[in-house]
């Protein structure tokens, strides 16, 4: 009988392993900050998010589209671009770029 694990079922594998977890495009589950922590945005799952401006907390919502994240809150939208391990803000926004929190 042959075996049926061959190099090229293994590349398939890794790759789809690698398509799957390397994408990185996803917000939910992960939180951002600004460099002092002064502001904070949690995604967390169902589109809800909390964002922390200072000792002020409010709940947001939110939607993905490929590289970018658009964060509402109380009617206000703000569109932040995902960059590998940061959220980019709108130019002149108030939230300018968010780090992952590790």
């Amino acid at each position: 009988m042959k075996n049926a694990f061959t190099p090229s079922l293994a590349i398939a594998i890794l790759g789809t392993l690698a398509a799957a977890t390397g994408c990185g495009g996803k917000v939910e589950g992960n939180t951002y900050e600004d460099n002092g922590s002064v502001v904070k945005i949690e995604f967390k799952s169902g589109g809800k998010a909390y964002v922390s401006t200072g000792p002020v907390t409010n709940t947001c919502s939110y939607e993905e589209s490929g590289k970018s994240v658009t964060l509402t809150c109380e009617g206000d939208k703000t569109v932040f671009t995902v960059d590998d391990d940061a959220l980019n803000g709108p130019p002149g926004g108030f939230i300018t770029r968010l780090t992952k929190k590790k």
